[in-house]
């Protein structure tokens, strides 16, 4: 099996780390919901030597994600969970949750399951940040965004890029605090949030 690759991964590892060093100076376990191609894993996974990092996704994406860890050859990172937004989740408490590019690519009722999930299994004081692509009072950042929103609502009508307001309101009711909202390249966003003591 070919290791998946991922370009816009490899663009934007760096402009994360930058954030999750801040934001989880103080973790000792993130749970990545979603991993992917497994290459975020890998390189937060070695510059967060502080840190356990857990992987996740659905088994369909285990092989690639796996193919990483084992070149990796790095002590502080988990085999893959089988994580589906529709079933339980299959750990119990973490102080740290990562995703990266999922809350659009889902439809609106799993990114409900997300929040329940994280109000679930993120300790009290605990960190969870959202990368990804956001529109501002229910209006597009840039030109690009708008035409990616079109190619996903093609390839599912339920999926598309979320309003600020509504994952806001959503963090709220899971008992989450808005710390930061970062610019990123490419016109995303790093969103970190904390979980109220």
């Amino acid at each position: 099996m070919i290791k998946p690759y991922s370009q816009a991964c490899e663009n934007n590892k760096q402009p994360i780390l930058k954030q999750l060093k801040h934001a989880f100076e103080n973790t000792s376990q993130v749970l990545e919901v979603g991993s992917g191609s497994g290459q975020h894993a890998i390189h937060f996974a070695q510059h967060l030597p502080h840190l356990n990092w857990q992987t996740s996704d659905v088994l369909s994406n285990h092989n690639g994600i796996n193919q990483w860890i084992a070149e990796s050859e790095m002590s502080n990172i988990g085999r893959p969970l089988n994580l589906d937004l529709n079933q339980s989740w299959p750990v119990e408490q973490v102080d740290g949750i990562f995703t990266a590019n999922t809350l659009h690519i889902v439809n609106w009722w799993l990114v409900i399951k997300f929040f329940e999930g994280v109000s679930r299994h993120l300790v009290a004081g605990g960190m969870l940040c959202i990368y990804g692509p956001f529109n501002y009072d229910s209006q597009f950042t840039s030109d690009s965004n708008r035409e990616f929103d079109l190619w996903l609502k093609e390839r599912d009508p339920q999926s598309g890029i979320r309003n600020i307001e509504a994952i806001y309101q959503l963090a709220n009711q899971t008992n989450l605090t808005l710390i930061d909202d970062h610019p990123m390249p490419a016109n995303n966003r790093l969103l970190v949030f904390k979980k109220n003591e």
